[in-house]
């Protein structure tokens, strides 16, 4: 078969009908995507750069996670002091009883319900583990929460023993039975409830920095997040507009390839 030639006008309106299509196809694709550039082909610098910075919000996300992980570690151990310093005060208050009391038996009374109350206190110390991190036990460990990509960032906090050895309180010695024993363990809990007060303090500050880098990681998320969106996503309401124009068009395209056809039927009219 011959090849068909077109007229200029009708290859036009045929060609302008053809992209009006494409045109719809791709806002139909926006819309339902709700993104702008879908692929590397629709705009490479933008696809790069969006991808980079989701990139990036996903690391930041992990290390996130693990930061809180952190601070949860870091509050339990307060926690932890906390109620060891509340054995601790009771401890202290059953020396100062047994102080009082010349009775060498409610002496001894007191000093094994002292002795309990250390066992208890060793028993705190080495439950107030969060996710296997101990900072307060015996054998503290140590937690280093990393806060950049690179992990040029990071902060190590210290474990600080806070048991009955740790904190320097042996056992009631001779069943309390001199006053030189009841004052020598209650200078042992006064230095004890000190060593506590400064050990809360230095986790809690612990505890504070951690909270905000948590809240630093959150926001440098968003942004990247935003970023990337501000590259890639596709403005909804505009491209809706440009559906309903590119309809319109199309809806008249065939229009005008007609009146063009008809202009060249009207030649055939003279012969």
């Amino acid at each position: 078969m011959s090849d068909i030639n077109l007229s200029g006008a009708t290859r036009t309106n045929l060609l302008a009908l053809q992209r009006t299509t494409d045109l719809i196809s791709r806002t139909q694709e926006r819309l339902s995507t709700g993104l702008k550039v879908n692929s590397a082909i629709d705009d490479a610098i933008s696809f790069f750069q969006a991808r980079s910075l989701s990139d990036r919000a996903r690391d930041l996300a992990v290390l996130k996670d693990s930061i809180d992980q952190g601070i949860s570690s870091v509050e339990t151990a307060v926690n932890g002091i906390e109620s060891i310093s509340d054995i601790v005060s009771q401890m202290k208050g059953i020396a100062l009883s047994a102080k009082s009391d010349a009775d060498t038996t409610n002496r001894s009374k007191s000093a094994v319900q002292f002795n309990d109350l250390r066992s208890q206190l060793d028993n705190l110390a080495n439950d107030a583990s969060y996710k296997g991190t101990n900072l307060i036990k015996g054998s503290p460990a140590n937690l280093k929460v990393t806060f950049s990509e690179d992990g040029s960032s990071t902060l190590t906090i210290s474990g600080v023993a806070s048991d009955a050895s740790g904190l320097s309180l042996a056992a009631a010695a001779g069943n309390w039975a001199t006053d030189a024993n009841v004052d020598s363990a209650i200078n042992d809990l006064d230095s004890a409830l000190t060593t506590l007060r400064s050990t809360a303090s230095t986790m809690g500050s612990n505890a504070s920095v951690l909270t905000l880098r948590l809240d630093f990681t959150k926001n440098l998320i968003n942004s990247l997040e935003e970023g990337s969106a501000k590259l890639v996503n596709a403005d909804l309401n505009q491209e809706s507009a440009n559906l309903l124009t590119l309809q319109t068009r199309q809806q008249l395209g065939p229009i005008g390839l007609s009146i063009a056809q008809q202009s060249e039927q009207s030649i055939l009219r003279l012969f």
